[in-house]
């Protein structure tokens, strides 16, 4: 066999050392977020998964603890698919807070829509720019990924602080949330959701509301996303529900 020479060997164990490497060495990842859901109003755990020690040394947030019934809504806002308007119209109407975790192509895209959710008393979160997997990028572009965003709800909002980061598509390890949480973030992962990210697998409001309301549980963070006409046509109904069984809303920074 062919031996690489000395130069190009060296380099080869660098890059995989940098791609892999320091994961190995300290177990770190990458995570993808899962977690067992709540049945009956048992709070949802991830006490089975093997990153629960990564998410409390970093004090990110799954689900609030405690006894009190308290629901935090939040959406992932990657892009616009129609539904934003309804759901917003909804939170209005029964006045019900949200922080809404966005993309620099959301940014670029809809900022009479951000103005409006600052304007109307929720929160704007930090979701990346260019929505990476942020195991696989270098401490300063994450700065860049996350400051750029920052600074853009800013110039459209007004919104000047920016506490809350969701790394994108659940991925992480301990780097990433130190890395976030040094620059002043919270990370917000979630104790409910199902899949209702795809436009053309939806399923009706009725399928968005049991989804959701056969989940709830005391502080509870629940994550959907806007681009579901399911959860914009349930949301309604999901948020009577929810009171009716004693649940109030508030911002993740009302606690």
């Amino acid at each position: 066999m062919k031996r690489l020479p000395v130069k190009a060997a060296l380099l080869l164990l660098m890059l995989l050392a940098a791609w892999g490497g320091t994961a190995l060495a300290q177990g770190d990842g990458p995570y993808h977020f899962g977690f067992k859901k709540s049945k009956n109003g048992a709070p949802a755990s991830i006490d089975e998964e093997g990153f629960k020690e990564v998410l409390t040394k970093n004090g990110a947030l799954f689900r609030m603890e405690g006894e009190a019934k308290t629901l935090y809504l939040t959406f992932d806002n990657g892009y616009e698919n129609g539904h934003t308007v309804k759901i917003l119209d909804t939170l209005k109407a029964k006045n019900v807070p949200a922080v809404f975790f966005v993309t620099g192509h959301y940014i670029e895209d809809q900022p009479e829509l951000l103005k409006r959710m600052v304007q109307e008393g929720h929160l704007i979160g930090n979701h990346s720019w260019s929505h990476p997997d942020m195991t696989q990028i270098s401490d300063e572009r994450m700065a860049t990924e996350l400051d750029k965003v920052k600074q853009q709800i800013a110039a459209i909002t007004g919104q000047t602080e920016m506490s809350y980061v969701r790394p994108p598509r659940g991925i992480f390890n301990d780097r990433v949330l130190d890395v976030s949480r040094k620059l002043g973030y919270t990370n917000v992962f979630w104790s409910i959701a199902y899949v209702d990210w795809e436009p053309k697998n939806q399923k009706g409001a009725r399928y968005a509301y049991d989804k959701v309301v056969s989940q709830l549980h005391p502080g509870a963070i629940i994550l959907l996303h806007s681009v579901s006409k399911d959860n914009a046509d349930a949301m309604g109904d999901i948020i009577d529900q929810a009171r009716a069984q004693g649940y109030e809303f508030k911002r993740l920074d009302q606690t």
